[in-house]
């Protein structure tokens, strides 16, 4: 099951005696741990209880699992980093007596919430624990989200939040902030908030709405020079200065969507399609769609001035030739030139 799955059944309230949560995607373990915190215990902290099984043994762990809460009826026991299910254990690893957790498995007690973590890639699916743990607990698969399964991921989030979003807007997530999982649930649920219940996130609320990061920074600069608007540049400029973005870093970014552009368009001139300049280019396919529509303004003269203007103010900041903020400033008013004068 999913991470999605299973804070579906946690959302209905639908709480199992035992979790088992793996994979190396932090964020998801993380959220899934504050989850059932939330839904279990309310954030109740004196009914909860977190062990390092690197640290403590599995069979003292269950007897806590055993003992009635203190306070209140239910407590949750959060068991971390079980190593024991891994092909190769660590090095001095605690000796667990695993048919301790084997026993409690087939008869679990109903005033307590055992959370298994183990934050590895895989687990060992021939150990007869893994098997039984498997069996017996609602297993929570928080591996890394793969390029392909994003959307689907996306898509069953927004389903959760019940908004509607365009195929545009899921472009612009994946292209923009798809490394950072924690801003892409974050940017979805402000969107949800926004557009309220059943309602639609177009390009132009998200454009509005979204944080703003590099990439989304170096497009806008790179709008703004393809519109010939300098001030519009300089202010875009002017507000990363405040982020504490480097000039040199802006420069290898606005390199990357001429560059891009560039690429695009001597592709298409040799007729490629746009599917097969994403596996020539290896980009994300909206990093292509948009570039596509943007190459059509510029000459190959062009865009091959633009980045040899960039690749001189790369080397003018780097040998301290110019304060670098100014150096900046010259390049983009050199490229809003460049960009007046030569035109396809």
């Amino acid at each position: 099951m999913d991470y999605i799955e299973v804070v579906k059944q946690l959302n209905k309230k639908q709480v199992a005696p035992i979790y088992l949560v793996y994979g190396n995607e932090s964020f998801f373990i993380q959220q899934l741990k504050n989850k059932i915190e939330q839904v279990t215990i309310d954030g109740n902290k004196d009914n909860l209880n977190v062990y390092d099984l690197e640290e403590t043994p599995i069979e003292d762990v269950i007897a806590d699992v055993e003992t009635f809460p203190f306070f209140g009826d239910r407590k949750l026991i959060i068991a971390n980093n079980a190593s024991f299910l891994k092909a190769k254990p660590e090095k001095n690893a605690v000796d667990h007596q695993l048919e301790v957790l084997e026993n409690y498995l087939t008869n679990p007690v109903d005033y307590s919430i055992l959370l298994v973590v183990a934050p590895y890639e895989k687990l060992d699916e021939r150990k007869k624990i893994t098997k039984q743990l498997k069996k017996h607990a609602i297993v929570a698969d928080c591996r890394e989200v793969k390029e392909y399964e994003l959307r689907k991921w996306m898509e069953q989030l927004t389903e959760q939040l019940k908004i509607h979003v365009t195929d545009e807007v899921y472009d612009m997530l994946e292209s923009e902030i798809s490394t950072n999982l924690h801003l892409l649930e974050s940017e979805l649920h402000k969107f949800s908030l926004y557009v309220g219940e059943n309602g639609q996130v177009t390009k132009e609320i998200a454009d509005n709405l979204m944080s703003r990061t590099a990439t989304s920074s170096s497009l806008r600069l790179a709008d703004a020079v393809m519109n010939r608007n300098l001030h519009q540049a300089i202010e875009i400029f002017r507000d990363l200065e405040k982020q504490k973005e480097e000039p040199i870093a802006l420069v290898g970014l606005l390199a990357f969507q001429f560059r891009t552009l560039l690429r695009v368009k001597l592709l298409k001139q040799k007729g490629y399609t746009q599917g097969q300049m994403v596996k020539q280019l290896g980009a994300h396919p909206y990093v292509i769609k948009l570039a596509l529509k943007r190459e059509g303004q510029f000459s190959v003269e062009t865009l091959q001035y633009f980045m040899n203007q960039l690749t001189e103010a790369d080397s003018v900041m780097k040998q301290g030739g110019m304060e670098k903020d100014l150096a900046f400033e010259m390049l983009l008013y050199q490229l809003v030139q460049g960009n007046n004068v030569v035109r396809p």
